[in-house]
């Protein structure tokens, strides 16, 4: 057992040592490349020697004294991270029921060495090399924690989800291999017989969850209340329960639409012309919208339109001086096909330790085999204001400068634990914020699309607790998303699809930006006609990207 430190920053440093060789794959996502040939130990042996560090390392954090106050903020962060990775481990216990955790372990882990340039290619490849050749082990391990049958019933649904994303780990392979070409032959048979061993495991597996697994999985995909409240308690650091939530939601849900209402309302006579407007006030803001979304780039042409919008979007904050740019490169991809399974889009960043690599804004094509109608479905729900809204949500001044600027923060623990609500919940705020400002403000109907997006937060919130503390059922999410929320059937059956695969993440989109709001109007109450955009904006995101107790007690804690 490692000695009792005495000082934070010893502790803080045993810790972060530890945390990197226990959890492989994070310490790569981070920038720390120690362990980039190894995956983390998903046997039994693994979980009780991960639970063993864990209390010894928050036994090492307690004993520290005579910490600053940015020390103390930091060990508040890692001991509560600590307590989450222990209900993780213990409690809810994935790695036993949900299969698809092997797609994102594995697709993960390889995706990161072969799609971000922190170390030559070589090196890159020979760490791959190491991962795939580790892949059949912990595939037999996965056997075994499936069928082990401790604590909860394998999931079905996530079994099925795990037969279609695995293929895409055995897809990073053979990238390997093709990266491989011009590297010394010696590493090129490497990864080639690496690649072969890991792809027949992957294909394996994959047969192995299809006709042996899935037949006998007969596990829900809801965790029951008493699971997920500890889970929204561990996972979102959360000030208020699932059920204050939920209430505060479905207050904003009536909200919401009563604005988007309104707004459809002044622009109908635009938009649809001489038509009556019908009585049914539902149909008439879906007969705006669906106006609106007949505006839409084709299929093939979403990359590009984002990366002009982005342009676009990043001249009018220099104009307004609203807040710094990030200077980090940003790529606006497809997303890999290992992630499809969440659908629509996302930012995947670099670690804070990886200084100056690419951020990649991934955009989920429509699936292959959906028919002409889906896929027009699809680009309806992502027309042309849907897209600039969700340019600045990924990208700027969203998650992509937001977390360029988290990765400049000097607290390592706030950094490499980022807060999914204080992301998420920027993201949608200053959404929000570039409203406010006037961003495209000769386009009324961009008003409306982004009441439509605000409402999909409020909609996610409904429908996760409702999914997971309740027994909504896909009629009665496929109504709230389609009628209530006015999205299209494609999207809300994705969505439908993502809320069954996860739990509490979905409730931080609005969770976050209500708490956002609270931290502007704090602002607004302390500095009166004196507020500026930038300073407050730039306030809140110079501190990593801590949970949003922390946040509040770094910027107005006496």
């Amino acid at each position: 057992m490692r000695a009792m430190t005495s000082t934070f920053a010893e502790a803080q440093d045993a810790f972060f040592a530890d945390f990197f060789r226990h959890s492989p794959v994070h310490a790569t996502n981070a920038g720390n490349h120690e362990h980039d040939h190894e995956w983390p130990d998903v046997t039994d042996a693994g979980t009780g020697a991960r639970l063993a560090w864990l209390a010894e390392a928050r036994a090492s954090l307690e004993a520290a004294d005579g910490l600053s106050r940015e020390e103390e903020i930091d060990r508040r962060v890692l001991v509560s991270v600590i307590d989450e990775m222990r209900f993780e481990e213990q409690e809810l216990d994935e790695p036993s029921w949900s299969a698809i955790t092997y797609s994102y372990l594995l697709g993960g882990g390889l995706f990161a060495l072969l799609s971000r340039e922190f170390a030559p290619l070589a090196d890159r490849l020979g760490s791959a090399a190491g991962r795939m050749e580790g892949i059949p082990a912990v595939l037999d391990a996965a056997r075994a924690n499936l069928t082990s049958g401790r604590g909860r019933p394998v999931a079905r649904f996530h079994v099925q989800k795990a037969i279609e994303t695995i293929p895409g780990v055995a897809d990073l392979c053979r990238t390997a291999v093709s990266m491989s070409a011009d590297v010394a032959e010696e590493l090129r048979t490497r990864v080639t017989t690496a690649a072969e061993v890991a792809i027949g495991a992957v294909d394996s597996f994959a047969a192995w969850l299809r006709d042996e697994l899935l037949p006998a999985a007969d596990g829900g995909f809801r965790l029951g209340p008493d699971l997920y409240d500890r889970k929204f308690h561990h996972a979102l650091k959360a000030t208020v329960t699932p059920q204050e939530l939920e209430a505060r939601a479905a207050a904003a849900y009536d909200e919401v639409r009563a604005e988007m209402l309104r707004l459809a309302r002044e622009l109908w006579p635009a938009r649809i012309g001489d038509e009556p407007m019908p009585d049914d006030p539902d149909a008439l803001t879906r007969r705006v919208l669906d106006a609106i979304g007949q505006d839409h780039p084709r299929a093939d042409e979403l990359l590009d339109f984002c990366r002009d919008e982005h342009e676009r979007i990043e001249a009018f904050i220099e104009e307004r001086d609203l807040i710094g740019l990030a200077d980090e490169p940003l790529q606006i991809i497809w997303t890999p096909p290992f992630l499809r399974a969440f659908g629509g889009a996302m930012l995947i960043p670099p670690g804070p330790l990886d200084k100056g690599l690419d951020s990649f804004f991934a955009i989920t094509p429509p699936r292959e085999d959906w028919t002409d109608e889906q896929v027009a479905s699809m680009l309806r729900e992502n027309n042309a204001r849907a897209l600039k809204i969700l340019t600045i949500h990924e990208a700027t001044p969203g998650h992509y400068l937001q977390l360029a600027w988290s990765n400049r923060c000097d607290s390592l623990a706030r950094a490499v634990f980022g807060s999914g609500v204080f992301a998420e919940g920027w993201a949608v705020y200053v959404t929000q914020v570039m409203m406010d400002v006037g961003y495209a403000d000769d386009d009324p109907a961009l008003l409306l699309a982004h009441w439509k997006y605000f409402l999909r937060a409020v909609t996610n919130t409904l429908m996760d607790i409702r999914i997971h503390r309740g027994n909504m059922t896909e009629d009665e999410a496929m109504k709230l998303m389609v009628e209530g929320g006015f999205q299209e059937r494609s999207e809300a059956t994705e969505k439908w699809s993502r809320a069954r695969l996860s739990s509490t993440q979905l409730c931080s989109y609005f969770l976050g930006s209500v708490e956002m709001t609270e931290l502007e109007r704090e602002a607004r109450r302390r500095s009166g006609d004196a507020f500026e955009w930038r300073p407050f904006l730039e306030s809140v995101v110079s501190h990593g990207t801590p949970p949003m107790p922390v946040i509040r007690d770094i910027l107005y804690g006496d």
